[in-house]
């Protein structure tokens, strides 16, 4: 490709490169499949200023000095343009680091406080069986030490099992992650930064072996102490006469509470995904394909021409088999839009207020209500009628119609949308009002619909039309009555026929909606991953002790069995034991979970934080599987027989 000449827009365009499959667009934006130079008019005032900038400061230059540049700049370029920044507002760096994390932060953080959870349940069951194995190797530790062992070098010997133990997990560990989070993220990588379709990027560094190795021997010695200092504390007669002790019962409440939370904080996340994909969007995604056509350049600086363009563009695909409707617009639901101030000609304005409210404005052509399949509450929506030479109209949503119509008609009333915001909507006109719509959640499922109003594209004002191309490519959008892939390339040649340009971003209306909740679905993904695995530990951690605690007491419950004890009193015996220290677990449980699932406040949609049926049914659901952890090896304690007790060791 290298020497080739693009058109694009009708201009020249010589490839000089081609970027690496590896460069990751998509923290900041879509990837660019064709990058151009900037070509700057320092002269101009056009409110078209997306503009995002990148720099690698120099090795002497610090953030600290970059900051107070972008300072002098921030006061140069207010002096200069006066009302184009906020009385708060300045220029600034930051890392790219903190740009790439600023939208997932909160599940960053959840996320890592889910992981420390399991950390803490699967250190505690090691703990509490290091502590029960070293109560019984109490006689082996005082012979030991009447040969000559000092403490130190018993707690020392403790301490390297210990931590051999972490060590061969932390290395186990570390494949299963990998193989784990890889067919995670073949599921969904949930806008994750820096992560792509190519999920082969997610590996193994020096940092991440480092970490695991750190913390493997960290929690191996941290957990591994408390058991040798335990041991080596060994009376040398008192240990020497007695047979196997009991097991140590430290860390069993905490493993109940760090369970609790993670099941708590996992329940409401999945309860989250469920709204999502249950909430009405107001919209009909199936069956609903979308693309992208760059309309720059001279050719459709006017209204006109992109009129034109789209009447026959929709012609053209009604006519093609299996198209059931087709329109166009400048903003496609959950993909970003623009936002503008408005005023009901004849009421008078707030005090203080250059308008009566604000909200969406969408610009789109006939067709659009049919290919979403939105009610039309009131009035009527656009017809081929509505043309730049006969009244201008306006449709608005529910929301608009209940918030400043509340006990009136807006179809008595008419707006002025977007004038005195900049330049090219001094021209806006009055526009009657002739329909209220139902809401849809353009901006987000989880989001209540604001207010929004829809105008037709044939009755744009010409600058306004200029800058609109000149910011955004226009979106077709077109319902099929078969799958939409089927006829995508269809669609793309009439398309091309129509307008000579190609299109891109090629998306169903199926993937936008699922994109859009992807964060969710991967939050819930990894928050029900880790809570079953602090279940499981804890089922394991509680069945393990408790049944080791059994062992260890054979003889105890032999006599009182032979000293009359019925076995239903050794069941509960062994039961009452091991619950208590469950449910005072899951008591301390619950009051810590109320506190931390605030935390989760922002990532939750259609349930509280402090959801009450969550809160009870999870401590419900861990006491019953607890419960059954605990009546395995009770009800083998209740029937040992006593002789055979009376003969352990």
């Amino acid at each position: 490709m290298l020497g080739e000449t693009l058109s694009l827009s009708g201009d020249p365009y010589i490839v000089i490169g081609v970027v690496g499959a590896s460069f990751d667009f998509e923290s900041f934006g879509a990837s660019p499949e064709v990058s151009t130079a900037f070509q700057f008019d320092p002269n101009t005032t056009d409110q078209g200023h997306y503009f995002q900038v990148a720099g690698r400061l120099a090795p002497d230059v610090s953030m600290a000095q970059a900051q107070a540049g972008l300072a002098v700049s921030t006061e140069a370029f207010t002096t200069r343009f006066p009302n184009s920044l906020g009385p708060d507002s300045v220029f600034g760096a930051e890392q790219i680091t903190e740009a790439l994390v600023a939208n997932v932060r909160t599940s960053l953080l959840v996320l890592m406080g889910a992981v420390s959870f399991v950390l803490l349940i699967a250190c505690a069951n090691v703990a509490n069986l290091l502590l029960a194995r070293a109560t019984a190797r109490r006689r082996e530790i005082a012979i030991r030490t009447a040969i000559g062992a000092s403490r130190g070098e018993i707690v020392r010997q403790l301490l390297v099992e210990s931590v051999m133990l972490a060590a061969a997990a932390g290395a186990i560990g570390l494949a299963l992650g990998l193989s784990g989070i890889r067919a995670l993220l073949r599921v969904s990588t949930a806008g994750l930064p820096r992560l792509g379709a190519d999920v082969a990027n997610v590996g193994l560094d020096w940092r991440v072996v480092t970490f695991t190795l750190v913390v493997s021997l960290v929690t191996g010695l941290l957990f591994g102490v408390l058991p040798a200092l335990h041991a080596s504390r060994t009376t040398l007669s008192e240990s020497l006469k007695e047979s196997a002790g009991r097991s140590g019962t430290g860390f069993r409440q905490n493993r109940a509470r760090a369970t609790l939370v993670l099941l708590i904080g996992s329940a409401l996340l999945i309860r989250t995904s469920v709204a999502l994909a249950t909430v009405d969007p107001g919209f009909d995604a199936t069956n609903v394909i979308t693309m992208n056509m760059s309309l720059t350049g001279d050719r459709f600086a006017e209204t006109a021409a992109v009129e034109g363009l789209v009447r026959d563009g929709v012609e053209r695909l009604r006519a093609v088999p299996g198209i059931a409707a087709a329109s166009a617009t400048c903003c496609v639901p959950l993909t970003g839009g623009y936002g503008l101030g408005f005023t009901i000609v004849g009421r008078p304005l707030p005090d203080d207020r250059p308008n009566h409210g604000g909200g969406g404005w969408t610009t789109t052509s006939t067709g659009f209500f049919d290919v979403f399949r939105i009610p039309v509450r009131r009035g009527r929506v656009f017809t081929d009628r509505d043309e730049a030479n006969t009244p201008p109209v306006v449709v608005i949503n529910e929301t608009m119609a209940r918030q400043f119509w509340p006990d009136g008609d807006p179809l008595t009333d008419r707006l002025v949308i977007g004038r005195g915001v900049m330049k090219e909507f001094d021209a806006e006109p009055e526009r009657r009002i002739i329909g209220v719509v139902a809401d849809i959640r353009d901006g987000g499922l989880q989001n209540d619909p604001p207010p929004r109003t829809y105008i037709p594209q044939a009755q744009v004002p010409d600058a306004v039309n200029a800058l609109n191309v000149g910011i955004s490519p226009m979106s077709w959008i077109v319902r099929t009555e078969v799958d939409p892939r089927v006829l995508s390339e269809a669609i793309q040649d009439q398309l091309r026929q129509a307008s000579g340009l190609p299109v891109s971003d090629i998306r169903t209306m199926d993937e936008i909606v699922s994109r859009s909740t992807s964060r969710q679905r991967f939050n819930m993904w990894l928050m029900s991953i880790f809570g079953a695995s602090a279940l499981l530990l804890a089922v394991i951690g509680i069945y393990g002790l408790m049944a080791y605690s059994v062992a260890q007491r054979t003889q105890e419950i032999g006599i009182r069995l032979a000293m009359g004890a019925e076995s239903g009193q050794v069941l509960r015996m062994v039961v009452v034991q091991g619950m208590r220290l469950v449910l005072l677990g899951i008591v301390i449980g619950g009051a810590a979970a109320a506190g931390l699932s605030r935390l989760l406040a922002s990532l939750l949609f259609g349930v509280e934080a402090s959801d009450p049926g969550t809160f009870v049914a999870v401590p419900a659901i861990l006491a019953t599987v607890a419960l059954l952890a605990v009546l395995v090896p009770a009800q083998r304690a209740s029937r040992i027989d006593p002789i055979d007790a009376l003969r352990y060791e």
